[in-house]
C-alpha cells in the first residue's frame, strides 16, 4: 500500500509537522530525563550531569549557522528541505546507536561528545523542518500548526524520557537506544519518505562554488540580523530577553531528575512523573497562546513568568523544612529516610511548574515574533530561538555546579530569583507598527556603541576576576559560566560587526574577527590540563594559561575601541544618523 503524501492536505500537514517535532523532542527527553536519571543512579555527580545536559543544548544555540547551508546545499530532485530531514534523521539514529557499547559512567566524556554530534544533526533537522513549514503551511494554518508543533515536541520528550524509563525496567537500559533510534527511523520511513515537497522558487544564477555561496549568505545573515537586533527598542530588548532564563528553569532540567532519584523514586515513578509533566506542558502550551491572543502577550507573559518561580520556592521551602540540602548518593547505606511529604512536594511542585511553563512557551514565541522585523523574520527569529537555547545550556551547567556547592534549597532560591529578571525587560517588548520601516530607527548606532562598550568592560573584568577568583568561593564556577556567555556574545558581536562595518571598520574590525574564534575557544579552559597534558611541559602549560588570560583582555580592548566608532553603516537612507546635539526621531520607538 502506497503511503500518503501528508503535505497534500491541511490535516496531513498538521499531522506531519506534529510528528516531525516529536522526533525533535525524543532526543532531548532521552538526555535530560532518561540518561540523566540513569547517570544519577550510577552516582555521577550533579555537576557532571548538568554539564552533560547543558552540552546537549549547545548545538541548538548555534543552529542559525546551519540556515545558509540548508538553503544552498540542497537537492531539487529529492526536495530542498525533505532531503536534509531524511539525512539528519538517519545520522541521528546512527550516532545514537554508536553509543550502545560504551561503558558508563567510565566513558561519559566520549558518550557526551557523540551525543553532542547527534544533537548537532538534530539542530540541522530543526532548521530544515522550520524552513519546510514556512514554505508549505498556509497563512490560516500557521497558528494551529505552531501549537501542534510545540505539543509534538513535548510528546517527543515524554517518549524519550518516561517512555524510555518504563521500557528500561523490562528490557534493560542499553536496549532503549534501539527503541529511540527506531522511533526516529519510523517517522523517516512513514512520514518523510512519502512526502512530495513542492519545488521552491527559482534560484538566482549561481556564481562561485556552493561553499562560497553559503559564506556569502552567512555574511548577509550576520548583517541583517545585527541591524534587526539593534534597530528598535523592542528588538534590542528581545535580545536581552532571549539571553536571560525563561523564568525559573530548575524543574525542567537535570535538577528535577537528580532529586527524584535521590528521594527514592524508581524508574517507573520517574517515568510517570515525566509523563504527566509532558501532558500538562503540552496542553497548557496551547492554552497559553490562546489566552495571549485575547488578553495581551506582555500582560499574560508577565503572569506566567512570575508564577514559574512559585513552585520552585515551594519546593525550596519543603527541602529546607525536612533538612534535604546537599546531594545524597542513592546507594549510600546511611542515607536518611525520605519523608512521604517531601515526595508529595516534588510531585506538586513539578506539575504546577509544568503548567506554568507550558503557558509561558505558548506565549513567548509569539511575543518574539511581535518584535521581529518582517523583512528578515527568518534570520532574526531563528537567532532569538538560538539564544534561548544558549540560556537553557548555561542554566543547566551552573545549576549542576551550584547543587554540589550550595545544595538544593539555595540553588532553587537563586534559580527562582534569576527567573524573575526577564520581567524587567518585558516593558520594552512592544509590537511596532508601520511594516519593516517601523522596526528601525536612528538609535541603532548608539545601541551598537553601547553594546560594544558593555561587552568590552565585561571582557576586561576577566583579568581581575581571574586574579582574585579564589576569593569568590562557591560562586566561582557560576561566575565562570557567566563569563562563558559573555565570551560567546562578544565573539558573535565581533564577527557580525565586521560584516556591518565593512571597509569603514578598518584593521580594528579585522582584528576583532580574528580574535572571535579564540573567544569561543575560551570554553576549553575547563579542560586545559587534559588538552595540554600530552606535552608534559610546564612551558606549554604556562603559554596556554597566559593565552587564557590575554584573549579576553585583547577582545575587551577591541570592543571598547569599536564602541567609539560611528556605526553609520547600520543605517539606511531612510534613517540617516543624526548630527551631534540633535534629537533622535521618536516615531518608531513608540
Amino acid at each position: 500500500m502506497r503511503l500518503p503524501n501528508l503535505l497534500a492536505t491541511k490535516n496531513g500537514r498538521l499531522t506531519a509537522f506534529f510528528l516531525l517535532y516529536v522526533t525533535e523532542g525524543i532526543p532531548l527527553g532521552f538526555a535530560a530525563t532518561a540518561v540523566a536519571t540513569r547517570l544519577r543512579r550510577m552516582d555521577v555527580g550533579p555537576a557532571e550531569i548538568g554539564a552533560f545536559v547543558g552540552s546537549f543544548y549547545l548545538p541548538w544555540a548555534f543552529k542559525w549557522a546551519f540556515g545558509p547551508l540548508v538553503d544552498v546545499f540542497s537537492s531539487e530532485r529529492f526536495g530542498r528541505r525533505r532531503s536534509w530531514i531524511i539525512g539528519t534523521q538517519v545520522m541521528m539514529a546512527v550516532t545514537l546507536l554508536s553509543t550502545v557499547m560504551l561503558d558508563l559512567p567510565q566513558q561519559l566524556g566520549l558518550f557526551t561528545i557523540i551525543l553532542l554530534v547527534h544533537n548537532t544533526f538534530g539542530a540541522m533537522q530543526d532548521v530544515a523542518i522550520d524552513a519546510l513549514a514556512c514554505s508549505t503551511l498556509q497563512d490560516n494554518e500557521r497558528g494551529v500548526a505552531s501549537g501542534m508543533m510545540f505539543a509534538g515536541a513535548y510528546m517527543g520528550m515524554m517518549v524519550g524520557g518516561s517512555g524510555v524509563l518504563m521500557l528500561s525496567t523490562v528490557t534493560g537500559f542499553p536496549s532503549t537506544f534501539f527503541f529511540v533510534a527506531g522511533c526516529l527511523l519510523a517517522v523517516t520511513a512513514l512520514v518523510v519518505l512519502p512526502m512530495k515537497e513542492a519545488p521552491g522558487p527559482a534560484r538566482a544564477v549561481a556564481t562561485g562554488s556552493r561553499l562560497a555561496r553559503a559564506g556569502r549568505e552567512m555574511q548577509t545573515f550576520a548583517v541583517d540580523t545585527f541591524r534587526s537586533f539593534l534597530g528598535s527598542p523592542g528588538a534590542f530588548g528581545g535580545l536581552l530577553f532571549a539571553l536571560l532564563p525563561a523564568g525559573a528553569m530548575s524543574l525542567s532540567l537535570a535538577l528535577q531528575s537528580n532529586l527524584a532519584v535521590e528521594l527514592g523514586l524508581d524508574d517507573d515513578k520517574v517515568a510517570l512523573l515525566n509523563f504527566w509533566t509532558s501532558i500538562f506542558s503540552a496542553g497548557f502550551c496551547v492554552l497559553g497562546g490562546y489566552l495571549s491572543d485575547r488578553l495581551g502577550r506582555r500582560r499574560t507573559l508577565f503572569v506566567y513568568l512570575a508564577c514559574m518561580s512559585l513552585p520552585v520556592f515551594y519546593l525550596m521551602h519543603a527541602l529546607s523544612q525536612y533538612g534535604w540540602v546537599m546531594p545524597v548518593s542513592a546507594s549510600d547505606a546511611s542515607r536518611p529516610a525520605v519523608p512521604a511529604a517531601l515526595i508529595t512536594a516534588l510531585w506538586v511542585a513539578t506539575l504546577l511548574y509544568a503548567a506554568f511553563q507550558g503557558l509561558m512557551y505558548g506565549t513567548r514565541s509569539a511575543i518574539m515574533m511581535d518584535v521581529t522585523n518582517p523583512a528578515v523574520a527568518a534570520t532574526q527569529f531563528t537567532a532569538y530561538m538560538a539564544l534561548m537555547n544558549l540560556a537553557i545550556s548555561y542554566s543547566s551547567m551552573w545549576q549542576g555546579i551550584a547543587i554540589e556547592v550550595w545544595g538544593y534549597p539555595t540553588t532553587l532560591l537563586v534559580d527562582g530569583v534569576t527567573g524573575l529578571l526577564g520581567l524587567l525587560v518585558l516593558p520594552w517588548l512592544k509590537p511596532l507598527q508601520g511594516g519593516s520601516a517601523g522596526y528601525t530607527d536612528a538609535r541603532g548606532p548608539a545601541r551598537a556603541r553601547a553594546l560594544a562598550t558593555g561587552l568590552g568592560v565585561l571582557c576586561l573584568a576577566w583579568l581581575p576576576y581571574s586574579y582574585w577568583s579564589s576569593s569568590f568561593g562557591a560562586a566561582k564556577p557560576i561566575l565562570g559560566t557567566l563569563f562563558t556567555v559573555v565570551f560567546i556574545g562578544s565573539a558573535v558581536f565581533l564577527l557580525a560587526g565586521k560584516s556591518v562595518l565593512g571597509n569603514a571598520g578598518g584593521s580594528l574590525a579585522r582584528w576583532g574577527a580574528w580574535i572571535a574564534p579564540w573567544l569561543v575557544a575560551m570554553y576549553a579552559r575547563y579542560y586545559l590540563g587534559a588538552l595540554v597534558g600530552w606535552a608534559e611541559s610546564d612551558a606549554v602549560m604556562a603559554v596556554a594559561q597566559t593565552a587564557v588570560m590575554l584573549v579576553p583582555v585583547v577582545a575587551g580592548a577591541i570592543l571598547l575601541a569599536l564602541g567609539t566608532q560611528s556605526w553609520h553603516n547600520m543605517l539606511s537612507a531612510e534613517h540617516p544618523e543624526p548630527v551631534a546635539g540633535s534629537p533622535y526621531p521618536t516615531k518608531s520607538t513608540a
